[in-house]
């Protein structure tokens, strides 16, 4: 599931070559927005894991200068808001990471293939698997994440913050990995169709 800009992908054509039909244009097109909208939220995330990193640090010091002062400076609130953000950078960053094929790869064949032979293998694994799997996660999802909606849940914790939101995140995020996979295999059939890949991307964390 490489990182590949639909742009980017070789446009030459040889004497035997079709102009990419309406429904080619209109997938290339829909494939482009989808890693327009995951790069955006990529580039969100890098801010909110450093907010998450300054509210951890910020309850670590609560919570020792509690053992030395009458003020109440810990609260159940803080320690909600930490892990509600590690959880939309964990969620929120999964269709970011399969855009740009972050994610660990263990694989010694993989590795050893031609760019036919790569892109059958990550095309074959998203149909197979990552698509399946966001569809299955979506439907055992819904009905959790409805039942929390109904009741309007709150954290169990007093002072706590609201659980319904960021449950709700959950759907959001199994979506865009969703949408993320058909862009991924879109990306696939053209380079399957051009025979060769576009050129590389600069890596997602370069310019940070």
């Amino acid at each position: 599931m490489g990182a590949n800009r639909v742009n980017d992908l070789p446009q030459g054509k040889s004497p035997g070559d079709k102009a990419p039909g309406p429904w080619l244009r209109g997938a290339m097109a829909f494939a482009s927005v989808v890693d327009g909208l995951n790069d955006r939220l990529g580039s969100w995330i890098r801010w909110l894991t450093l907010a998450m990193a300054l509210v951890g640090t910020a309850n670590a010091l609560a919570r020792y200068v509690n053992r030395f002062t009458d003020a109440v400076l810990v609260s159940n609130a803080y320690l909600d808001l930490q892990w509600y953000m590690f959880s939309l950078i964990f969620l929120m960053g999964a269709a970011y990471g399969v855009r740009h094929d972050v994610h660990v790869r263990v694989d010694v064949v993989y590795a050893r293939l031609g760019v036919k032979g790569k892109a059958w293998i990550d095309l074959l694994g998203t149909i197979l698997f990552l698509i399946p799997f966001c569809l299955l996660m979506l439907w055992v999802a819904w009905p959790a994440v409805r039942n929390s909606w109904a009741v309007r849940e709150m954290s169990p914790d007093p002072g706590g913050l609201p659980r319904y939101p960021i449950k709700a995140v959950i759907l959001i995020s199994f979506f865009l990995l969703l949408i993320q996979g058909i862009a991924q295999v879109i990306k696939q059939v053209l380079i399957l169709r051009a025979g060769q890949r576009p050129e590389a991307e600069a890596p997602p964390w370069e310019g940070l």
